[in-house]
């Protein structure tokens, strides 16, 4: 399985940054086997969107909870994301 993103740990945090290089294709819906909790490490133009929901732009934190369909849409610049797993 290719994934659309270098990924490294912090400890508990997964540290995920998504290249301005990056297909759009390669950003696809899913969904995560845990509940997660996200939030985007700069200010960013890149936005999180859920199944049926409008997409936003990725300013906050943002709960994913396990098994929601949702996927990033690409904006400018690179995107760097602070990732924690809720198991």
């Amino acid at each position: 399985m290719v994934i659309p993103f270098d990924e490294h740990i912090d400890g508990h945090i997964y540290i995920r940054t998504f290249s301005s290089d990056v297909d759009v294709n390669e950003l696809k819906w899913h969904f995560d086997e845990e509940d997660r909790i996200i939030e985007s490490t700069s200010e960013t133009d890149w936005r999180f969107q859920f199944d049926n929901k409008l997409p936003h732009l990725i300013s906050d934190r943002i709960h994913i909870p396990k098994g929601e369909w949702h996927r990033i849409i690409k904006g400018t610049g690179n995107l760097e994301l602070r990732v924690k797993k809720m198991s």
